[in-house]
């Protein structure tokens, strides 16, 4: 397989689970919703930026040792359940959400490099990801394929989950769509909440591989 067909053939499969509804997806709604759309453009580049680690431990041989080793498995396994429960459980109890002065920054707004570790936070501490990658490369990526090409791979894959998640961003935060979701008020919260903790029990119940 060409270096060019190779790197098709990985879009393609990261691309359908990229834009599958998942733990990511629902930290971008919430950041987003609850803080403006600056927020969730942090978050989206964060998630996006968490790929590349995801990339270099896969690249440089841990991220098989991780998904081999049931104690590494379990410790970041426990991990991500514990955070995504924990943002839940803030969901579940943020007040609702308010509409800014039009025109103007959400004044409520937290900083942008916390919405930006949060949205790094959850997609590293998912111990699906780490699986997801180390069998995404082992099955599509060539041993020969040079480093530096597979980190290319990683970067691209990087831009593109932080693009797509900018985009649900800014679809969030348009008038319409953030006034809709204001209006609903606590029921979003409720609803994000409710989702991440059950992610994070799913992620608790999972097997080791």
């Amino acid at each position: 397989m060409s270096h060019t067909a190779e790197f098709l053939s990985l879009m393609a499969v990261f691309l359908v689970a990229a834009v599958t509804p998942g733990a990511d997806f629902a930290c971008v709604l919430r950041e987003s919703v609850a803080h403006g759309r600056r927020a969730g453009i942090a978050a989206a580049i964060g998630v996006g930026s968490a790929i590349l680690v995801h990339v270099a431990y896969t690249v440089l041989g841990i991220g098989l040792v991780v998904a081999h080793s049931v104690v590494a498995f379990t410790i970041v396994k426990w991990a991500g359940a514990a955070y995504l429960v924990w943002l839940g459980v803030k969901s579940l109890r943020a007040p609702p959400p308010v509409l800014p002065d039009p025109g103007g920054p959400d004044s409520a707004a937290p900083p942008l490099r916390r919405s930006l570790a949060i949205g790094a936070l959850t997609n590293l501490l998912n111990p699906k990801a780490t699986l997801f990658f180390v069998s995404l490369f082992s099955t599509i990526v060539s041993p020969t394929t040079p480093i530096v090409m597979q980190f290319g791979y990683g970067l691209a894959m990087a831009a593109v989950l932080a693009g797509w998640f900018t985009l649900v961003a800014v679809f969030l935060t348009t008038p319409p769509a953030r006034a809709a979701f204001v209006r609903a008020g606590r029921w979003i919260n409720r609803a994000t909440g409710l989702v991440l903790i059950g992610l994070g029990v799913r992620i608790a119940l999972h097997r080791s591989p």
